[in-house]
């Protein structure tokens, strides 16, 4: 059975994009990214919601990768090797090794977890909640970047209640600290 990991860099006040949807926080450099390939080549599967589905369909074009430094080429591949789930239901179709699901997302992710090995991952604040309310998620990831946004879309969504375990803090570079948590319940 796989364990449901939802991951995302924010802001120390909780945010993971300003106000305006704009994905405000500093770009991973070097190391930080290689954190993060590491993390995508260990994902059997992610699970995105449209919005940051959107946002990283940037890493499916072979253009992207003209002037690419390696560490984003090495992200871009696992990326595209990835297989992919999205959850909408404005999309009409997704690009190459995803597959698009427009309702029934809990008894999707539960048939995923329970035929799938290894890691599958969430991104996207939405997705995250409703599966957090299903009792899905196994793990947080709480990437703190050392910047204040001020308001935005949070990490957690507004409303959902949770109680957490801690497993562990990592600092990463650019002043970066991992939290994990687990449901305590």
């Amino acid at each position: 059975m796989a364990r449901i990991v939802y991951a995302m860099l924010m802001s120390l006040d909780g945010y993971i994009a300003a106000p305006d949807g704009d994905i405000a926080l500093p770009v991973p450099e070097g190391e930080l990214h290689r954190h993060f390939n590491d993390m995508m080549r260990q994902t059997s599967f992610a699970l995105c919601g449209r919005r940051m589905y959107e946002v990283m369909r940037f890493w499916d074009s072979s253009d992207r990768e003209i002037d690419a430094a390696q560490v984003e080429l090495d992200f871009a591949h696992a990326w595209r090797e990835t297989p992919k789930i999205v959850f909408s239901t404005t999309l009409r179709d997704v690009g190459p090794n995803a597959r698009l699901v427009n309702g029934d997302v809990e008894n999707v992710v539960r048939s995923l977890k329970s035929e799938t090995d290894g890691q599958i991952t969430v991104a996207g604040a939405d997705l995250a909640a409703h599966l957090a309310r299903s009792g899905l998620i196994d793990e947080y990831r709480l990437y703190m970047h050392p910047v204040v946004l001020g308001g935005g879309k949070p990490y957690f969504q507004s409303g959902l209640s949770l109680t957490l375990k801690p497993l562990g803090t990592e600092s990463l570079s650019q002043g970066v600290t991992l939290l994990r948590y687990a449901s305590a319940g």
